[in-house]
Order: C-alpha cells, then structure tokens, then sequence
C-alpha cells in the first residue's frame, strides 16, 4: 500500500505528540565525553540539564593504562564535546586525543594551567604532574575551563552555565577550607603520606604534607626491591605508623611495605584506602568530586593523628 507524503507527515506528528513531555528535552542536551570522573562530575555540575555526560573512565581505573576502546571511539566521534584532562594524565591516549583536537570541540581542561602553579618531574623533561584535583583552589581552574567549553559548544546557555559554575565553585570553596581544617590538626611530625604512586604531590604542597609515593607520577614505572626496602628503612628510621593504599593502584607494593617493617620489629597498618587517579562508585558521595576529596583528607587526618568527624565535611561519607 502506497502513502502519500502528507499520511507519512500526520503519521510521524502523532508520534511526536505522544512522546513523554521530556523526549523534547533530552533531545537538546549536549552530548558531552569526558575522559575521567572528575572531569566528568565537573562537566555535570556546571552543565545541569542541560547535558549529557558519558565518561570513559569509571572507579577503580587507572588514566595512566587506560586505553581506548571500539565504543569509546564512536562516543568521542559522535559527542558534541570532548573534555579530556591533558598534562599526560591520559599517557596511552595522547596521540589519539591530539588527532581528535582538529576535528570538533575537543578540550585538554587542565592543559592550559598557569605553568607556575603546576608541579615539574625529574623523570619528565617538559611535561608536569598531571594531578592537580588534589588541591580544590586549582581544581576550581579546571572548572572554569569546563565551563567556558561548554559555553563554546552552547553558547545561548551562557548564562545557565555561569550560574551553575559560579554555585559549584562556591562548594569548593567550602571544602577546601574544610580540607585546611582537618589537616591542620595534624601533628607537624606526623605529616607523612605515603601511598602507592607520587598522585598526591599537589596535596602536600597545599597542606604541607610530605609526600612519598613507591612508584613515580605515572603507575606505568616499576618499583624495584632497592626502592621498596629503601622505604622500609625509612618507615623504621622515622617511626612511621601508617601508609595507604590506592583504589585505582595495586596494593602488593604497599603491603610489602608493611610486611618488610613488620620483619623489622615495626609495626605499620594501612590507614586506609585513598582515591587518587579516580572517584568512588557511581551514585555515592564518594563518587563525586567533592566527596572524593572530602574522604581523603577525613581519612587522612583520622589515621595520622589528626581531628576530623567520621563521616566526613557533610556527614556523608560511608
């Protein structure tokens, strides 16, 4: 049976009117990628509804080692926008997110941080530790960049953006003087983080930590027997009682760690676990940004002597 064009048209209007009232809607969200959780909930929280947040990474992956997949290409091709962390947090990734750049709007967020507050490696000639949500003042910089690519690829929302951008870094604000709190109570000599990798660089430049990490920036080095039993001796030497382990790193090198002290005479437990290159679960506190961070720094504080409620800045932590 043959249709004329105008039975097709009154055939596909009524289709649209009985669409649920939010199809329309859903329809105009901005498609956006995010490499890493963090940038993702950024992306969320600036954009609201008016968009659509896919992001590559979930808790428990390693940036470093991530590479991408058959169904991450065709997201990153059909994606309105691309936000990706830059500095080689995405290392397997560079070269395939560099050729994406000249195709669409494609966004490197913590690419263009004032050089002077980024942190060098000896280990990487011109390039710099990637991690800088580790401290929430300069993470607020990589929220105005997301901010300001999502105003690029929807510009009539401009003003929602700014709104939503404006109340989040408010929230920021508040845990970052909460973080400076807890971990101010520490006990100068006991300011001592050591964790699984240097992620947390930026976290004791900021909170006036020292920080040890078994391998270097990226998870993709190797720790020998002569750096984990270098370590040990300082556990001892120094009377260290607490290190951590990572959500996103193996612990079989903190746990030589504690076992090479226990050999030793001296006793070290893992304060706990901390999130570093990654957020907690999908749909809990921690799985945010805010709660990421609001955990580390109550974990930390708790276990190195320091004062902090147990659940946390908004009793919200598990």
């Amino acid at each position: 049976m043959n249709l004329s064009k105008r039975a097709v048209l009154g055939a596909l209007a009524a289709i649209v009117i009985a669409l649920p009232s939010g199809w329309a809607v859903a329809q105009e969200r901005l498609d956006v990628v995010a490499t890493t959780g963090m940038i993702g909930d950024a992306a969320r929280e600036v954009g609201g509804d008016l968009v659509e947040v896919r992001t590559l990474m979930g808790p428990g992956v390693d940036p470093h080692a991530y590479r991408q997949t058959r169904s991450d290409i065709v997201a990153l091709a059909n994606a309105d926008l691309v936000l990706w962390h830059g500095l080689y947090l995405e290392a397997q990734m560079e070269e395939f997110m560099r050729g994406l750049e000249d195709d669409g709007n494609v966004v490197a967020v913590a690419e263009n941080l004032p050089r002077n507050l980024l942190i060098g490696h000896d280990d990487y000639d011109d390039k710099f530790d990637p991690h800088v949500w580790m401290n929430p003042n300069l993470w607020s910089r990589v929220v105005l960049n997301v901010r300001d690519a999502l105003i690029a690829a929807a510009p009539g929302q401009e003003a929602t953006f700014r709104a939503n951008a404006d109340a989040y870094l408010e929230e920021l604000r508040a845990l970052a003087q909460y973080t400076t709190e807890v971990l101010s109570s520490v006990p100068a000599d006991s300011r001592v983080l050591l964790t699984a990798h240097d992620a947390f660089n930026y976290f004791g430049s900021t909170y006036g930590f020292e920080v040890v990490g078994i391998q270097g920036i990226s998870t993709e080095s190797e720790a020998g027997l002569q750096r984990i039993g270098a370590l040990v001796n300082m556990l001892v030497e120094r009377e260290i009682g607490a290190v951590f382990v990572e959500t996103s790193v193996s612990d079989r090198n903190i746990r030589a760690l504690v076992e090479g002290a226990a050999a030793r005479g001296h006793e070290v437990v893992i304060g706990g676990e901390l999130f570093s290159d990654a957020m907690g679960e999908d749909g809990t506190y921690e799985g945010t940004y805010l709660g990421m961070i609001d955990h580390n720094a109550t974990v930390i504080a708790r276990a190195l002597g320091g004062e902090a409620p147990e659940r946390g800045m908004s009793d919200l932590l598990n």
